[in-house]
Formats: C-alpha cells, sequence, structure tokens
C-alpha cells in the first residue's frame, strides 16, 4: 500500500471515511482484487475508536466474530491491542455468550493500519471530501476540497458522525464530528439536494477521566477472563491485561444532573434527533428511570501507557460546570480531574430503506453507504455493514458476483434486513432478541456459518484458507470421536445440544408463512412472553394486534419477536 495526497487518478472502487465501516470496506473490497482508494481527512486518525475503547459485547460480539469469519480486520485487531477479555452471559447458554474486549487505543489503531498496509491494492489518499460526481445518473467519483477529481465506478460512502454534524455541551454548539475533527458540510448539503431520504440522529459520549485522581482502593475490581480465548481464531493475546473497577452514581449525583438540565441541549431542544435507546446518555437515565437510586458505573482504562479512563455508562451533554459536579459525587471520583469533557453529536444519516441488501443506493447506481450513515450505532455494527458494502462496491466496479448475507446465515444478515426492509427511527443497535435463528446464529460457529461464503466470493485469504482446511479436519474428528482442541469439542457439543431446538425452529419459520389467520388474545400481556425486547413490547402494546397478520404488519416488529408470539399463541390456544 501507498500514500498520495491530492494526485488525480482513477480507481474501481473510493472508501470516503477511514472509521470501522470505512476500513473493512477499503479491505474487503482490496481482497476481492478492486483497485481501492481510502479517503480520509487525516491518516493518523484511520481506526480511531470514537467512543467506547471496547469491541464486542452481546449481539456485536457475534458480528466481530462473523466478520473476522469473512477475513475482515476488526477481529485480529481487537487481539492484538486487547487488554481486558470478558465473555458476557457466559452463565446463560453458548447462543447468548457476548465475546467482548477492551482495548487500548492506540495500538487497535496501529492494528488497523498494519493490516491495511499488506494490500498492494489499496491507497490511502489523505484528503477532505467535497460531493460526488455524478454522470449520466451514476457515480462517477468524488471531487477533493482542493478541486481535485478522483474517478471510480463505485464509491462507499462511510462518513460515520461527519455528515452535516454538529456537536453539543450545554449551550455550547461547534461544528464537528469528533472533537478537533470538522464536518463533512458540503457532502452533506448535495446529498440533501439529491432528493435522498435524509434526517438527524444524536449519539454521545462521556467524559475522559485522568486515572491518577481516582480513588481505585474504594472500588470493586473486575479482573480479564482467565480463560485464554480470542476475539479471532487467528489472533492471539499480544497485551497486559488490565483490571476495571465498578462504581454506581448516587442520589446526589442525579440531584446535580437534575439541577443543570435547564441548559441541557436535550431539555432545551437543541438536539431534534434520537438517540440510542439502549446506550443512553445518563441525563436520560435520570429522567427516565427517577425512582432508581444508582445506575452502575464501568471505569475502562483506555490503554497500557494512557492515564485516561472511560466511565461506561456515563454519556452526556450537560455543561462542563454540571459534568464535574456530577461526577464527584461519584464514589471513588470524589476528586476526579476531567482530562475531556463529554459531548454529544447530531449528524444526517440516510433512511436505509433506500437501499437493497447490497447496501447500494437504488437511485444513484455505483453508491453504496455503511456504519452511522445507515442509522446505526456502534463499531461491531460499521465494520460488518463496510465489508458488504465493500465487497459490493467491488463486485459493481470489476464485474463479481454481488454478496448477499442472510437472516438465517449471519447477523449481518439480520441486521441489513432489518434496515432494509424497517429503516431507523433511532440508532441501530445488534442485540440477539433480533434473530429469530439465534441458535443456530452463536458466537462460537461464525467460521463454519461464513468462511466457505467467504471463500466462494473471494473474500478469503490464504492465510485464513489454511487455517480454515485445518479447522474443517478437526471438527470432524472431533464429531466423530469427542477428542479434540477444547473450543472444537465445545462447537460439537453445542451443534449436538442445539440440534433439535434449531430443528424446530426451522419447522416454524416455514409454518409462520401460513399463520397469518391466528388470533392473538385481547389480553395479551407482551411483556410476559419471553425473548420480546422493550422496543417490541412498546410497539405491540401501542398497536394491539388482533391477528398474527395485523402483528406481521407493524413497523419494526422483528421476525424475531413474530416467531416468540406465535409459540405463546399456540401454546395458549392448544
Amino acid at each position: 500500500m501507498f500514500h498520495v495526497k491530492h494526485d488525480s487518478a482513477c480507481y474501481d472502487v473510493l472508501v470516503v471515511g477511514g472509521g470501522h465501516a470505512g476500513t473493512e470496506a477499503a479491505a474487503a473490497s482490496a481482497r476481492r482484487g478492486a483497485r481501492t482508494a481510502l479517503l480520509t481527512f487525516d491518516r493518523n486518525m484511520i481506526g480511531a475508536m470514537s467512543c467506547n475503547p471496547a469491541i464486542g459485547g452481546i449481539g456485536k460480539g457475534h458480528l466481530v466474530r462473523e466478520v473476522d469469519a469473512l477475513d475482515g480486520l476488526i477481529g485480529l485487531a481487537c487481539d492484538a491491542a486487547a487488554i481486558h477479555y470478558r465473555m458476557l452471559n457466559r452463565s446463560k447458554g453458548p447462543a447468548v455468550w457476548g465475546p467482548r474486549a477492551q482495548v487500548d487505543r492506540h495500538c487497535y489503531a496501529q492494528a488497523i493500519s498494519r493490516l491495511l498496509d499488506e494490500f498492494e491494492t489499496l491507497t490511502i489518499v489523505e484528503a477532505s471530501v467535497d460531493a460526488l460526481v455524478i454522470e449520466q445518473g451514476r457515480v462517477a467519483g468524488v471531487e477533493l476540497s482542493d478541486g481535485t477529481v478522483l474517478r471510480s465506478r463505485s464509491v462507499v460512502l462511510a462518513t460515520g458522525t461527519f455528515l452535516g454534524a454538529q456537536m453539543f455541551r450545554g449551550v455550547e454548539r461547534t461544528t464537528g464530528g469528533r472533537i478537533g475533527e470538522r464536518s463533512a458540510t458540503r457532502l452533506g448539503a448535495q446529498l440533501r439536494g439529491l432528493g435522498l431520504p435524509i434526517s438527524r440522529l444524536k449519539t454521545g459520549t462521556p467524559p475522559r477521566l485522568d486515572g491518577r485522581s481516582i480513588d481505585w482502593s474504594r472500588l470493586a475490581r473486575q479482573p480479564s477472563d482467565a480463560q485464554a480465548w480470542t476475539m479471532s481464531p487467528l489472533g492471539r493475546r499480544e497485551r497486559t491485561q488490565m483490571a476495571c473497577a465498578i462504581t454506581r452514581t448516587t442520589q446526589q449525583t442525579h440531584d446535580v444532573i437534575r439541577g443543570g438540565m435547564a441548559t441541557s441541549p436535550l431539555a432545551t431542544g437543541g438536539i431534534g434527533g434520537p438517540g440510542p435507546r439502549y446506550c443512553p446518555s445518563i441525563e436520560d437515565k435520570v429522567s427516565r428511570f427517577g425512582d432508581r437510586d444508582g445506575h452502575q458505573v464501568f471505569l475502562e482504562p483506555e490503554g497500557l501507557k494512557s492515564h485516561l479512563v472511560y466511565p461506561n455508562g456515563l454519556s452526556t451533554s450537560l455543561s462542563s460546570k454540571t459534568q464535574t459536579a456530577f461526577l464527584r459525587t461519584v464514589p471513588g471520583l470524589e476528586r476526579v480531574e476531567v482530562a475531556v469533557l463529554g459531548y454529544a453529536v447530531e449528524y444526517d444519516y440516510v433512511d436505509p430503506r433506500a437501499l437493497d441488501h447490497r447496501l447500494a443506493l437504488e437511485t444513484l447506481p455505483g453508491l453504496y453507504c455503511a456504519g452511522q450513515i445507515n442509522g446505526t450505532t456502534g463499531y461491531e455494527e460499521a465494520a460488518a455493514q463496510g465489508l458488504v458494502a465493500g465487497a459490493n462496491a467491488a463486485a459493481n466496479a470489476c464485474e463479481l458476483e454481488p454478496i448477499s448475507v442472510t437472516r438465517d446465515q449471519a447477523y449481518i444478515g439480520v441486521m441489513i434486513d432489518d434496515l432494509v426492509l424497517q429503516g431507523a427511527s433511532e440508532p441501530y443497535r445488534m442485540l440477539t432478541a433480533r434473530a429469530e435463528h439465534r441458535l443456530h446464529l452463536r458466537s462460537d460457529n461464525a467460521a463454519t456459518r461464513l468462511t466457505d461464503f467467504g471463500a466462494r466470493t473471494g473474500l478469503i485469504g490464504a492465510k485464513r484458507t489454511d487455517w480454515w482446511a485445518n479447522r474443517q479436519e478437526a471438527l470432524a474428528q472431533a464429531d466423530l470421536t469427542g477428542v479434540g482442541a477444547q473450543d472444537v469439542v465445545d462447537e460439537v457439543a453445542s451443534n449436538r445440544k442445539y440440534a433439535p431446538y434449531v430443528a424446530r425452529l426451522e419447522a416454524e419459520r416455514r409454518s409462520m408463512q401460513n399463520s397469518d389467520g391466528v388470533l392473538l388474545a385481547s389480553d395479551t400481556s407482551w411483556r410476559s412472553i419471553a425473548g420480546l425486547s422493550h422496543e417490541m413490547v412498546e410497539r405491540l402494546s401501542a398497536a394491539r394486534p388482533r391477528t398474527m397478520g395485523e402483528a406481521r404488519r407493524i413497523r419494526g416488529v422483528t421476525p424475531a419477536a413474530l416467531a416468540a408470539i406465535l409459540v405463546t399463541a399456540k401454546r395458549r390456544r392448544g
């Protein structure tokens, strides 16, 4: 890979944005053989983690494993930088285990850059993209801020929170998608001018704390998992492992927050776009759950050589004064010094219902979108979309077969299907409850589900091909004899354990197509149905469907929720 700056050139694929969606898109495009350029404001910010210094979690960990199974970057970079591993939900069945790792921010970005350097057909262009070049109704490249035109047959927009972005902290308002970085204002204006269905969403980040000012002796410690698992089977633990700490907000904390709400952009109407339901700000929590006496806070180190600590659970856009005041009411933080204040970002996104399952914009051939521009939240969701968009952009440019991942194949397919069919009225987050096939879509069998598919579509390199051949032999041996490496035996055992349930779910899926006439009791308690998220309960309670057909037509009700409703209805009826 080589680095050019403002150099006119022609490529097969241009990728705009160097975040998690953009880097995966560029790598996937290059893996399929396309001459690819990755365009970014700042070469040094490629792979930067804007918010949480962690990868994975419940649902999100499944996406990481799936991207890795398709030879993506995120899992390998995570293992190269991880300083704390934790398998969430381990007390439950392996179908809902959530592999999660905290990483050293600096090491993670270095790892992404190092992985990108391996692609000979990938170029990094350090520039600001001002506009798309459109010829005869299709995308033909991009125009840079200095007037340079880069031509291509496909363009992937992976602009994150930078499109028309504004940042908020109390009454302060600045233009930009991340602290110290500008907004993609002209590009956003062009997309609006093209008549694309664009709306606004909001996200936020907590303040960063100086760990030297925290009283760690007062706090409960959470060590890294002793079990030596990794996010990628081709990765290894390279870094010293660190412990986190746990604390809680107090009633005094909530009082200080309520006292500062008058200047909050959420209260004053400065921010109009909805924020992420499953990752609310601390002021949202205090407003919505006023009866609680505290909310848990995880204090997560940001790196081996950094004093910064990320207080997970304290995302905020309150004023500078209020942030410092409420932080010092939290046990262990009484003398804390704030290194970087929290803030909220409001940005443009394209209604993903304008896309097809390739993540291509149907009204503007050659244009693909990935990540937060599609209304999602999270590194993992962005990475998964980036891989699909980049692979399909290369297909368009190089006359290859497009790829499409289905709901029964992967969480990637669940997410894309949800987005393009249902849209995103709030930032979309991957949850295991969204997948009706979750007993089959486990984090431990991602390679079994996807690596052959990746090989057929030209996404798998030589190193992973060799690993996969050995893995298949090991799985066959373990299935026959019950003997093998600990993780291989576990996958075979899980397959056998879930086989009857998977078969039953498949039969239920087939029967659901003929289930629209099934009556639903008028006194159905949606909250009592196992597997329904809070979001699904709210939608169903508001609509009060009388039949499965009516439930199916409620906007935003997922196939996973419909499967759970149908099982309950049949049990009650019979």
